[in-house]
C-alpha cells in the first residue's frame, strides 16, 4: 500500500491505476490526511440504486404525464362564470 499526495496522483494517475490493475492500493492524501483509497475492481456487478429516502415507492407510469391530459386542458380553456 503506498499513500500519494493529491498533486502527485493528479500528474500520475495513469501510473497509480497500473499499480493498482496490478493489486496495489493506493491511498490519496490531502495535507497528509487520508481521503481516498483507489482498489483493484473485482468485478462484482454496479447495480443502480433508487435514491430517496423511500425507496420502495411503486414506479411511476410512462404515460402519467399523459393522464387525464383532456380534461385538464379543457378546465384552462373553457370560460369560466
Amino acid at each position: 500500500m503506498m499513500q500519494v499526495n493529491v498533486h502527485e496522483a493528479k500528474t500520475h494517475l495513469s501510473r497509480l491505476l497500473e499499480d493498482v490493475g496490478k493489486g496495489d492500493v493506493v491511498i490519496i492524501a490531502k495535507a497528509g490526511k487520508p481521503m481516498a483509497k483507489l482498489v483493484p475492481y473485482d468485478g462484482e456487478d454496479i447495480t443502480p440504486r433508487r435514491i430517496g429516502f423511500m425507496p420502495d415507492l411503486p414506479e411511476i407510469p410512462e404515460d402519467f404525464d399523459d393522464m387525464m391530459a383532456d380534461e385538464i386542458a379543457e378546465m384552462f380553456s373553457s370560460d369560466r362564470p
